[in-house]
């Protein structure tokens, strides 16, 4: 049964709004561990957009779970992961227009850098991850790269419907399994919400599925520790019966 992570992204896009200093990200990642969220995840964008880097320096000192950060693979991110130290690093497609990430990383345009940025995230301690699409190639230039984690990014079974649900559900299963074999550890995340959720947490070898929108979503109507409640019992509900 995978963890949950809780990505606070739109906790900081709402405060950005009014440039205000409410709503507190740093608070809200408490929240959420004290409502039983396995990790919290944040995507310190180049333009910081949302998630500020006094919000990272914070949730690294302050967060008790487990801290995710999502970075782009540029210089200055990399340094800054390496100081802070984070859990894990899971590295991301990145672009100024987009609203949200728009897809997986292309390994392949990366493989001359990759290597040894990697190594030397993992000198600091940290682990990595790639935000990938369920590709074979993909997974094989991760691999080859020295990642410890896959993210399969779930956004195309996301926003299926029907018989293409189905397929892309398969080929996230058959992703996981490949990266399984490969010797990766396997995250999903990307577009999942309290009803689609479930045939994702019932994929074999995933271990966490990131999600934000649809919990920050739902605290706007139930309040954040019941938002994340309820998610986790979504989860929960992926487990096989003893």
């Amino acid at each position: 049964m995978p963890r949950l992570h809780v990505n606070i992204d739109h906790v900081a896009t709402v405060r950005q709004a009014r440039l205000a200093q409410e709503p507190d990200p740093v608070l809200a990642a408490g929240l959420c561990e004290l409502a039983g969220a396995n990790g919290i995840t944040v995507h310190l964008r180049e333009d910081q957009r949302h998630i500020q880097e006094r919000d990272v320096r914070l949730l690294s000192q302050t967060v008790k779970t487990m801290l995710n950060l999502e970075i782009a693979w540029t210089e200055p991110m990399i340094d800054l992961a390496c100081e802070l130290k984070p859990a894990q690093v899971c590295i991301v497609p990145e672009k100024r227009e987009e609203l949200t990430t728009e897809g997986g990383l292309d390994v392949s345009a990366y493989m001359d850098s990759l290597p040894a940025g990697i190594k030397r995230l993992h000198e600091a301690g940290v682990e990595v991850s790639l935000f990938i699409d369920p590709l074979p190639e993909a997974i094989e230039d991760s691999a080859r790269c020295g990642a410890d984690y896959v993210e399969l990014h779930t956004g195309s079974y996301a926003n299926a419907s029907g018989k293409n649900k189905e397929n892309e559900l398969k080929r996230l299963e058959t992703a996981a399994n490949y990266a399984h074999e490969m010797g990766l550890r396997v995250n999903a995340g990307h577009g999942l919400d309290y009803e689609n959720v479930l045939p994702v947490a019932q994929l074999p070898w995933i271990e966490e599925l990131n999600i934000g929108y649809a919990i920050v979503c739902r605290a706007v109507y139930i309040g954040l520790d019941q938002a994340v409640r309820e998610m986790q019992d979504r989860i929960l509900a992926a487990a096989p019966p003893e």
